[in-house]
């Protein structure tokens, strides 16, 4: 088996424990371990071959290890969720994050496969398409001390399927902020003694996620963008004595975001944590009020109009749903929520993301997720390593402070071709015993590979 940081061990157990069969369990953490050590795509074959080098295997088991085994993803995420969060957020409220990404995949008959807008090619005057899937990512954003900025880990992901795939299968069409909804709840139902606090970019900040946030407001508090000239108004005023007629549902108008920015000369400045982890002056105006859309209610909210004040990035209008957080939390908040774009973007440089080659329906939904939550415990393996397993800590030069998901995933690396593949291997006990020159030649070899 493969030798694990001790903190590390009781997570392999709560994944043995999910799976209905030891043998398939075994095989899909031995799989994990794999997917780290591979470099280029992450397709079946690829992993096979390392997996070969340790020991005999039947090739035609590990294909049809995401097509035909009988193993829940979604039970996979609970157990390294619970594992997450009691590790890194064991009190207090849950910072969560959320986006979607697309995945590029090529091929005629794949599933779910559709054409989705691409925001990262994309612009405001030009639109870039891709073909390929879109998932919907709901991650914990954590502090580590030796990082310059959150962590975004991937927790749950759902596949967000056309309205034509959806009609086939008899399947009731989801938005994606509808399904981001939907993990939000799981993720509630999980933890029913915490509380959450959830941003997400302007694809969230719609009035239906803030009602479903509403409705939940003693565990779930939503951070996101508003639209400046939002329809603001007053509560509805209390009914008095035996009135007779329908109940007012919003009191007097307010001035929108936009209006009262106008109506000020100027703000107050603060310091505030902003993207990628450095520090920001900005001006900050705020006010307070019900936000109305006909036939849907009213949503109290707090919003937020920030103006950097280095001139660098554009003004905005945030919101939260809850009217008591501070401007400061919610400006520090949204800024949190750039992390899963880094995620995205290591996922696809490191671990693989859009080299995958399965079609069938067990298979999209499965190896994808898998990836995501990789991300995850290799970062939550990296934590857990003692300084005196492994060397490789940083990839420092000139100017470089802090250490980043490439730095963590060397280190992963290094640690399993040394204590699992070399343990394993014909011979791999000498490389054990080598020099420390001929050592150091290795592990610089092992970095240059990742």
């Amino acid at each position: 088996m493969i030798r694990v940081p001790r903190d590390f061990k009781p997570l392999l157990e709560d994944l043995s424990v999910s799976f209905r069969r030891p043998q398939t369990a075994r095989r899909v953490i031995f799989f994990f371990a794999a997917a780290i050590v591979v470099v280029g795509d992450r397709t079946v074959s690829a992993v096979i071959r390392l997996l070969a080098i340790i020991e005999p295997i039947n090739p035609s088991t590990f294909h049809r290890l995401f097509s035909h085994r009988r193993w829940s993803s979604r039970q996979l995420g609970r157990v390294i969720a619970r594992f997450v969060i009691d590790r890194f957020c064991p009190d207090g409220i849950i910072r969560l994050c959320g986006d979607e990404t697309v995945d590029g995949h090529r091929g005629k008959n794949v599933y779910g496969k559709a054409r989705h807008r691409d925001a990262v090619r994309s612009s405001h005057s030009h639109t870039v398409y891709r073909y390929g899937h879109k998932w919907v990512v709901i991650a914990v954003l954590v502090e580590l001390p030796y990082t310059s900025r959150p962590m975004a880990l991937p927790l749950l992901v759902a596949l967000y399927r056309d309205r034509k795939t959806n009609q086939s299968e008899g399947r009731t069409h989801k938005t994606p902020a509808e399904l981001m909804a939907g993990l939000l709840a799981i993720l509630m139902h999980w933890f029913p003694e915490r509380k959450f606090v959830f941003a997400g970019d302007n694809a969230y900040g719609s009035h239906a996620m803030a009602r479903f946030a509403y409705r939940h407001r003693s565990r779930l508090r939503l951070v996101s963008k508003i639209v400046p000239d939002a329809n603001l108004f007053e509560p509805p005023p209390r009914r008095r004595g035996k009135e007779v007629g329908r109940p007012p549902v919003k009191g007097k108008s307010m001035p929108a975001p936009c209006q009262v920015v106008a109506s000020k000369q100027r703000g107050k400045n603060v310091t505030v944590r902003w993207y990628g982890g450095g520090w920001r002056n900005v001006e900050v105006i705020t006010g307070t009020g019900g936000w109305f859309k006909s036939g849907k209610g009213l949503v109290p909210i707090r919003w937020v109009f920030v103006r950097d004040l280095d001139g660098t990035h554009r003004d905005e209008y945030f919101f939260t749903t809850d009217p008591s957080m501070a401007p400061r939390e919610v400006i520090e908040m949204y800024g949190g929520r750039w992390n899963i774009e880094t995620t995205f973007q290591e996922l696809r440089a490191h671990l693989g993301l859009e080299t995958t080659r399965g079609w069938s329906k067990m298979t999209v939904l499965r190896m994808a997720p898998s990836l995501f939550l990789l991300y995850t415990i290799v970062v939550t393996f990296y934590d857990t390593m003692p300084d005196s397993s492994t060397h490789l800590r940083v990839r420092s030069w000139r100017g470089k402070e802090s250490i980043t998901f490439s730095d963590m995933i060397i280190s992963v690396r290094h640690h399993l071709w040394i204590e699992w593949i070399f343990e394993h291997t014909p011979g791999g006990a000498a490389v054990r015993k080598l020099s420390a020159p001929v050592r150091k030649l290795l592990d610089f070899g092992l970095a240059q590979a990742a």
